[in-house]
């Protein structure tokens, strides 16, 4: 596996690793310094831990893992951001690219129950790394399958070269996207499912409520081969729950991770659905409403857990220490391993673990308070936190047992748990919204992403930079490109 190329950001790593780290959360050279150096890191775990000939990103490192097929749309966006900060050339970033979407494409699909990839144009939640087939007995995953697609329309827009590369890039990508038969995945139309098995079929869920599926229905709405009507945006919406948490009265959910995902790549910020031309703000804010909710839920700290403060805070899916209810310090504490942690008004999954990419993913929406946050949990926890590609997953001040066998982790005294793994659908976050907040690079390409707009626009979006959108020109640049 291609190493990553450590000697040229050996500068941006004085000074800013270990336990004795300055916060100097008021001076944007040192802002700076840090997001390079963070942004780095993150980036070299999908660079250096993708299957060197699959191309497929791993769920988990270093424990030996899946790949996840959302971690893949996490790094194909990824590798674009590489090319813009100059951690690797354009043309590396394609030929990788390239190798990764061919091979999607080239992956079998169909209803036999193992020896695919997929089905109908979606893939399982979780592949083999080397072979690309289904893991065990995984859905096939609508959201997951959506966030790949995210990663793969953008590389599309990215690619704009006329040499045979990047024309192909193009060519695989769009042949990707136009492949999905999202209609397909509405056994309860206008609404889409979770998934479907081919055990047993479909799902017996659909997406409603608030979440990160607000990326699942743009993309199925933007389709121009198997689109899902316009009622399903419309039946989506009039599950939302609305209401005040904390003193931010907003769209509830409560992972932070569902109020980020879909602005990895879609900038909401200036156009409206109906339901929010009606709310008087738009989705942007609605996020940034639920991180100023967690970031306050947290400095009241209700469970009264370890750490928690105004710049210690974060609560949304991601690894924890073990299973189990414990007493400590005479009081009943149950913890948990992987969960959807979470505050607001649906419900509050709280066990003391907090995560960093719940804070990197809020970059672009509070960027003061996230930066100040990062900061504090690096410089306060060091390298039990902070490794080599970022921070690690997650971390629990509050669980300093040493006597009862985790399901990931260590624990290190007068510290607390800590996590030993990377995850890849929480690194993502954390290096395109970094991105998005220094220079809006998925934005402004998703914005020139015809099937995007299309969504958008029959979502029933309009005002902002959509206003200025002609989406026939951008079928013909496309087009056009591909030829």
């Amino acid at each position: 596996m291609k190493r990553f190329p450590w000697g040229w950001i050996g500068v941006l790593l004085v000074g800013l690793g270990g336990m004795g780290c300055r916060l100097e959360h008021d001076s944007p050279q040192a802002s700076d310094a840090f997001l390079d150096t963070l942004q780095a890191r993150t980036f070299a775990f999908f660079w250096e831990t993708a299957h060197p000939e699959t191309g497929l990103i791993p769920d988990r490192w270093p424990t030996p893992s899946f790949s996840s097929i959302a971690a893949v749309g996490f790094g194909l966006s990824g590798y674009l951001v590489g090319v813009e900060r100059g951690y690797i050339t354009r043309q590396q970033a394609a030929e990788r690219i390239y190798r990764t979407l061919r091979f999607l494409w080239e992956a079998p699909q169909g209803p036999a129950a193992s020896g695919t990839a997929g089905y109908k144009g979606f893939f399982y939640h979780f592949l083999e790394m080397d072979t690309g087939h289904r893991f065990r007995d995984v859905e096939l995953s609508s959201i997951d399958t959506a966030l790949l697609m995210a990663g793969v329309l953008a590389t599309q827009v990215y690619f704009d070269g006329s040499d045979t590369l990047e024309v192909a890039i193009r060519a695989y990508a769009d042949s990707l996207f136009q492949r999905v038969e999202w209609d397909w995945m509405q056994p309860r139309a206008p609404l889409i499912a979770m998934g479907w098995y081919p055990e047993r079929g479909y799902h017996t869920h659909d997406y409603t409520g608030y979440s990160e599926a607000m990326l699942l229905y743009v993309l199925a709405l933007g389709s121009p081969t198997f689109p899902v009507a316009p009622q399903a945006w419309q039946a989506w919406t009039q599950t939302y729950q609305w209401g005040t948490f904390y003193g931010q009265t907003f769209v509830q959910y409560s992972p932070l991770f569902t109020h980020q995902y879909s602005h990895v790549w879609i900038d909401f910020r200036g156009i409206q659905d109906a339901y929010m031309r009606q709310k008087g703000i738009d989705y942007f804010e609605n996020s940034r409403r639920a991180t100023l909710a967690q970031r306050a839920y947290a400095i009241d700290n209700p469970g009264r857990w370890q750490g928690y403060g105004p710049d210690l805070w974060g609560l949304t899916a991601c690894d924890g220490p073990i299973d189990t209810t414990l007493v400590l310090s005479g009081q009943e504490r149950t913890f948990r391993s992987y969960a959807a942690r979470g505050a607001s008004l649906v419900y509050v999954l709280d066990d003391g673990t907090l995560a960093p990419t719940a804070v990197g993913g809020s970059l672009p929406f509070t960027p003061e308070l996230a930066l100040a946050a990062l900061q504090t949990m690096k410089a306060r926890y060091g390298e039990a936190l902070w490794g080599q590609y970022g921070f690690l997953d997650a971390f629990n001040p509050t669980f300093q047992v040493t006597d009862v066998p985790l399901k990931h982790g260590r624990v290190i005294p007068g510290l607390g748990w800590f996590d030993t793994d990377y995850l890849g659908i929480d690194q993502g976050p954390i290096l395109l919204m970094a991105e998005n907040y220094r220079s809006e690079l998925l934005w402004r390409l998703m914005r020139q992403s015809p099937y995007v707009v299309q969504g958008l626009q029959r979502a029933g979006f309009t005002g902002g930079w959509l206003e200025e959108i002609t989406l026939p020109e951008l079928r013909v640049v496309i087009h056009n490109r591909q030829e």
